[in-house]
C-alpha cells in the first residue's frame, strides 16, 4: 500500500514520499526496508531513526528523522489495528462438514462453519457466522454467540453460554465439574456440580485453561475480559468486566473479581475471596483475605506492592545482619568473661 493511501485509511497525515510503498508492518527492532513500524513516544526516536523501517507512524511529527512518518492520535492502537487487517482471521468456508455431528434439533445461525469432527449436541445453539473448529464438542443446551470462533478441541459442557465475538483457544474446557467435596467417615463425598458457566461477549480464552461450572447457579466472565493459557478459575467464581488474567493465576471457588482485575503470572486468589474493582496481583502473589483498596499487590501474605519492595530490599541485608549481630552477641560473651564491662 503506498504511503497516501495508508495515511488515508488511519485519518492521519503523513509527512515524506506519499508513493513510498510498504510492503510490511513490524517492530522497531525487526524492521526491515519497507515495512512500517510505530514510535511510542519521543525517547524512542533516536532508535527509530536508526532502525530500517520505512515508514513510522508517530503522534509528533520529527523533521529531524529523515523516515516517511504518518501522524496519528495513538501511533500503538493505529499499529495494532493495521496488524488485525495484515493478519485477519483465516478463511473458513461456511457450511458444515459431512465428517461433523450436528444434532437434528441442534440451531446454526447463517454463515455458521463446522470443521469436520465436531460435535454439536441437542439444543445447543451456535450463532451467526461463528466456526467451529475439528474436535470441538458443543454440550447439551449449550450457546455460543455470533462471530465466535472455537478452536480444535474446546469442550463446551451442557448448559454453558458464551457470548458474541469469544476466541476460545485450542484445548479449553469450560463446564467442567466445580472442584467440589465434603468429608465424612474418612471418604471423600462428591458433592454434585449442577450450575453452568456464563462467559460475556468480547472475551479471550487462551489454549488448555478451564472454567468450571457452578456447584449452583453459575460461574461468571464479564465481557472483554481476556485469560491467558492455562489459567484455573473454579466453580461459582464472578470476573467483572475487562480482567486480565496471564498464565499459570488460579482463582478458587466463589471468589468474587471487581472490574479490571489483572491477575499476573502464577498469582492466586483464595476461595471466597472479593477483590475491588482495579486490583492488580502482581507475578506469584497471593491472597487469601479480602482487598477493598484498588492499586498493584505484591507478595504472599500480600502486602501493597510499595511495601512489599521495602520488605524486599530489608530482607536482603538479613545475612549481613545475621553476621553483625552475631559479632556483637560474641564480644558480649568476651566481656562477660572478663568481668570488666569493656
Amino acid at each position: 500500500m503506498k504511503l497516501s493511501e495508508l495515511a488515508e485509511s488511519l485519518s492521519g497525515t503523513f509527512h515524506g514520499d506519499a508513493g513510498i510503498e510498504v510492503t510490511g508492518i513490524s517492530g522497531l527492532d525487526d524492521a526491515r526496508e519497507g515495512d512500517l513500524s510505530f514510535v511510542l513516544d519521543e525517547k524512542h526516536m533516536k532508535k527509530a531513526a536508526e532502525s530500517a523501517a520505512s515508514c513510522l507512524l508517530v503522534k509528533k511529527h520529527d523533521p529531524s528523522v529523515a523516515k516517511a512518518q504518518i501522524v496519528v492520535d495513538d501511533p500503538q492502537a493505529a499499529f495494532v489495528g493495521l496488524l488485525g487487517k495484515m493478519r485477519p482471521r483465516p478463511f473458513w468456508p461456511s457450511g458444515i462438514s459431512p465428517m461433523a455431528y450436528v444434532d437434528p434439533q441442534a440451531e446454526l445461525g447463517e454463515g455458521v462453519s463446522v470443521m469436520p469432527f465436531a460435535y454439536i449436541s441437542k439444543d445447543a445453539r451456535v450463532g451467526a457466522g461463528s466456526v467451529i473448529c475439528p474436535g470441538v464438542f458443543i454440550g447439551e443446551g449449550s450457546s455460543i454467540g455470533e462471530g465466535s470462533l472455537l478452536y480444535p478441541n474446546v469442550s463446551v459442557m451442557d448448559g454453558c453460554t458464551i457470548g458474541k465475538r469469544a476466541i476460545i483457544h485450542a484445548g479449553v474446557v469450560i463446564g467442567s465439574d466445580g472442584f467440589g467435596f465434603i468429608q465424612r467417615k474418612g471418604q471423600n463425598v462428591k458433592v454434585p456440580q449442577v450450575g453452568s458457566v456464563e462467559i460475556g461477549d468480547d472475551v479471550e480464552i487462551g489454549a488448555n485453561a478451564c472454567i468450571d461450572r457452578a456447584t449452583t447457579d453459575a460461574t461468571r466472565i464479564a465481557s472483554g475480559t481476556k485469560i491467558d493459557n492455562l489459567v484455573q478459575v473454579a466453580h461459582n467464581v464472578q470476573i467483572g468486566e475487562g480482567s486480565i488474567l496471564a498464565a499459570f493465576s488460579g482463582i478458587a471457588g466463589s471468589s468474587k473479581l471487581g472490574k479490571r482485575t489483572v491477575m499476573a503470572a502464577m498469582s492466586g486468589v483464595g476461595d471466597h475471596v472479593k477483590l475491588t474493582d482495579g486490583v492488580t496481583l502482581t507475578a506469584m502473589a497471593a491472597t487469601t483475605s479480602d482487598i477493598d483498596e484498588p492499586g498493584y499487590y505484591s507478595g504472599f501474605p500480600i502486602m501493597p506492592m510499595r511495601d512489599w519492595l521495602k520488605t524486599m530490599a530489608a530482607l536482603r541485608k538479613l545475612p549481613e545482619l545475621a553476621k553483625r549481630v552475631g559479632e556483637l552477641e560474641k564480644r558480649l560473651a568476651d566481656n562477660d568473661t572478663r568481668g570488666d564491662g569493656k
